[in-house]
This record gives structure tokens, sequence and C-alpha cells, in this order.
């Protein structure tokens, strides 16, 4: 029986978890691609992972993103600290139609483990992944972990490029079905030595990236000269840039954010615009939309990344207000009848004091 309900633009008719019909000259199953290549302005989001084991908690902070953007960033222990995995949140976002961006940090694990992991989250319908090389266990909470770094965000590139086009493990041996992905990759713009920047794009982009999100800009000028340099060397031809924005919350924080965190420059210039804000957390979202005003006029941007961290509420409000989304809306998840059917289920499952014993599971089984 055919469903009467309305099918969102890039949804496959059969099921929202199912993936999309392949096209000719994509590499993926998924939507952020096809939004790219068909030219529209992208806009994707990173999701504050839970330290949790309940679903819930996911599909909470999913939920705030609902037809604002085209994919969403499933971190890997960002900052070296640990949090639900990256591929299990992407486990949960497919189940429910969203099109998650995969990072796999090379820091935690060895080539064996990270081809795996490519499988399976092919298998489940993850359609983008991001190549990191990770920070040190040092920045985070656990030094004492043992680092791995087998791979590094170029030869992870390889690594997965490798699998996907030439349908064969790292060593040799061949796949039964090769993992339909859309690569990506980090830029810093922001970060010495600033000529060499563009050149490692360059490498990256020669590794497999097709799309890459910049660490924060907040500094529009230095991302307007990065990607003139960008463009003079045609990168921008063969992959899709999306620069990194998002809001801050106070000078106070752009000051410890600019002494703690390696890689992200704030300049001076925005510490005494959010100083002489009378609301420093609404002018810091203000700051956040003239800077995606500016940048989505710059030759050679596809989009924007958007990282709100702990402020992930005001998301669609940047975007709506930032006008780079024009008259599309991307894709929303409906709510479904057995919506509040799995809820109950699952609030029982994960609350109900536990009475039954597994010997009167196995006999209830059996009859």
């Amino acid at each position: 029986m055919t469903s009467s309900r309305h099918i969102q633009p890039d949804e496959n008719p059969a099921g929202i978890d199912l993936p999309l019909d392949p096209l000719p000259g994509h590499s993926s199953l998924g939507r952020l691609e096809r939004v790219l290549k068909r030219g529209e302005f992208a806009v994707t989001a990173e999701l504050n992972p839970p330290d949790s084991a309940n679903p819930e908690d996911v599909y909470q902070r999913a939920a705030v993103f609902d037809g604002w953007v085209d994919g969403i960033n499933a971190v890997d222990a960002s900052g070296a600290n640990c949090h639900m995995s990256s591929v299990g949140i992407c486990a949960l976002l497919t189940r429910m139609g969203y099109a998650p961006i995969m990072q796999i940090a090379c820091r935690d694990k060895n080539r064996i483990a990270i081809q795996g992991d490519v499988l399976g989250a092919s298998a489940m319908g993850v359609a983008n992944i991001l190549c990191l090389t990770g920070d040190g266990v040092q920045a985070g909470d656990q030094p004492g972990a043992k680092p791995v770094f087998d791979l590094d965000c170029m030869s992870l590139l390889e690594t997965v490029r490798t699998m996907r086009d030439n349908g064969k493990f790292l060593s040799g041996r061949k796949l039964t079905t090769p993992p339909a992905v859309f690569l990506g990759a980090a830029v810093n713009p922001f970060a010495p030595p600033y000529d060499f920047r563009p050149m490692r794009l360059a490498k990256k982009i020669a590794a497999g990236a097709q799309f890459v999100q910049s660490q924060y800009c907040f500094d529009v000028a230095m991302f307007r000269t990065y990607m003139q340099r960008v463009r003079d060397l045609g990168l921008t031809e063969q992959c899709f840039v999306l620069a990194g924005v998002g809001p801050l919350a106070s000078a106070k924080t752009a000051r410890w954010i600019r002494s703690n965190v390696p890689g992200i420059h704030i300049p001076d210039a925005i510490i005494k615009r959010l100083e002489g804000a009378a609301d420093q957390k609404t002018e810091g979202k203000r700051l956040c939309i003239d800077i995606i005003n500016e940048v989505k006029e710059i030759p050679g941007v596809a989009g924007v990344h958007v990282m709100a961290y702990r402020q992930e509420e005001y998301v669609a409000e940047i975007v709506a207000e930032s006008g780079v989304l024009k008259d599309r809306r991307p894709w929303k998840r409906e709510a479904r009848h057995d919506d509040q059917v799995v809820a109950d289920r699952l609030d029982s499952i994960l609350n109900d004091e536990i009475t039954e014993q597994p010997a009167d599971r196995v006999e209830r089984a059996a009859n």
C-alpha cells in the first residue's frame, strides 16, 4: 500500500531511513552531496554528543536542527574527551532519517578498526565521513590514555577512498560491497604558516576530500585572503568549502577560547564588540549572523558549518536570520504514528523496575 504522506525533497519514498537512489557522478546516496552538487548553499551543524547511553539525549539534540541543516556532524571525542561514540550517534540518527556526517579521529583506533567502522557506518546509511587526525590525548580529561595515530587525516582519506573507489581494504583484500560515502576533511585557514594552508587543502583533495569544513571564522578578511589563494589554485572546482561559524557567549568566553583552544583565532575587535554590548550572548549570536552574511558572498564558499557548542538552540535563529537558505527548506523529520509507541517502550526499558528473572524470560519465550 502506497502512503499518502507528502514525500520531502531528497527522501526515499519507501522510508526515511532508506538510502536515496544513486545518481550519476555522485559517490554517496546521501542528501548533503546532492545539495552541494546542485549548487545550493549548504548548512551543516555539530551535535554536542551526550555523556549518556540514553538515545533520547541524541534525538532531543538533533531535533533543534530539524528543517534548518543539510547534515549533522557526529563528533568523535573532540578535544580527546570521551562522550557517546560517533558511530553510535550515527546509528541513531540514520534510524530517524537524519543525514549524519560521521567524524573519524585517528587518535583512538588503528586501521583495522577504522576500516571496519567505515563499512558498518555505510551499511547503516551513513553517507558522509569527515576524516580527522584528532587532538592529542594530553588535551583531554584522560591524558593517561594510549594514543594510536596509526593513520593521519591524509592517509585516512586515502584509505576510505581506496575502499570506496577500488573496492579493497588496505591489505588488498576485495570488498563484496564498497562503502558509498562522500568524503570530507577539516581545514584551518587561521593557523600559521598561512601561506601553506591552501597547499594543505590541495593535498587533502588529492588524498580524496570532496568537501571541507573550516575552523571557526572570526576574521573574515583573513578567510577572504585564504579563499582567493584557494580559487587561484583551482581548488573550489574540485572541493566544496564550508566556512566554520558559531556564536560566542561572551567576551570572557572568547578570551578563554583564544588562550586555551589551539587553532582558534579571535581578533581583538571581536572581543571589544562583545564587551561593548548590553547583552553579550545576544550580540554573540548577531556577530555569527553578520559573519555568515559576509562569508556567503565570498566566491567559492559553498556553505557554512555552524558550531554552536552548548548554544544549539540558536542554530535555527542564526540560519533563519542570515537568510542563507533563501527559499529552500532542508529536510525535516515529520512525526510518525508509531513515535509514541517507541518512546513509551524505550521509557519502560530504561526506567521500569526489572522484576522478571532470566529464567522466566526463557520459559515465556518457549511457551
